[in-house]
């Protein structure tokens, strides 16, 4: 498993804004928006191209186009979903299937709840979406869901990333011989009692959706 923190100022300026307190859901939003983009370029730099010949207005020249099959960018519910926009406007080709995972409070644990993913996912590149990467266990079994359907390319985007989460991720997926890239905005200081990321930026749902009553 490879960790790659971006390091970017625009990529720290707009993670600042999303962690202040005081950033409301509207503007929280639409940087997590921004930053998925940025995220994403770098994210992509593994995506699977073939060689082609086109003509230019001026002569023949060779280029790259995306590989068949088309990259599978999986949103982890419900957070992951207020990242596929700025996904999608970096991989506009891209098919999208759907992972519902809760964790257990109590437990920490993940478990499936909801998915829609072709049951066959040889020689996919996936990229999976999930704001953070707390204490590893969600994003853990998201991998593993994708792998057992064949999935070769794992590309995981968070927006923050817990050191306790990556040593568990490594963990749980080191007897997966499919290659796993985190690619993230930041490398927190650890977690807390509660499971949550220090300094981190609170409940990524809850901020990006506001809380249902």
């Amino acid at each position: 498993m490879r960790t790659h923190v971006v390091d970017h100022p625009l990529v720290t300026h707009k993670l600042t804004t999303l962690r202040e307190e005081s950033t409301d859901s509207p503007t929280f939003r639409a940087l997590t928006d921004e930053l998925v983009t940025l995220l994403a370029y770098e994210a992509t730099r593994d995506v699977r191209v073939t060689t082609v010949e086109i003509q230019t207005p001026v002569s023949a020249a060779t280029g790259v186009r995306l590989a068949s099959p088309k990259p599978l960018v999986v949103p982890i519910l419900r957070a992951g979903l207020g990242m596929l926009d700025g996904m999608m406007r970096l991989l506009p080709t891209a098919e999208v299937g759907f992972l519902g995972m809760v964790r257990n409070e109590e437990t920490l644990e993940a478990s499936t709840y909801a998915e829609r993913l072709p049951d066959d996912l040889s020689g996919r590149q996936c990229y999976v979406l999930d704001p953070m990467l707390a204490t590893g266990g969600t994003l853990a079994a998201a991998i593993r869901f994708l792998t057992d359907r064949g999935a070769d390319h794992i590309t995981a985007i968070c927006l923050l990333a817990a050191p306790e989460g990556c040593e568990r991720l490594a963990a749980d997926l080191e007897n997966i011989d499919v290659p796993v890239t985190i690619v993230t905005a930041a490398m927190d200081e650890r977690l807390n009692e509660k499971g949550y990321i220090v300094p981190g930026l609170g409940d990524a749902g809850d901020r990006l959706y506001g809380v249902a009553h």
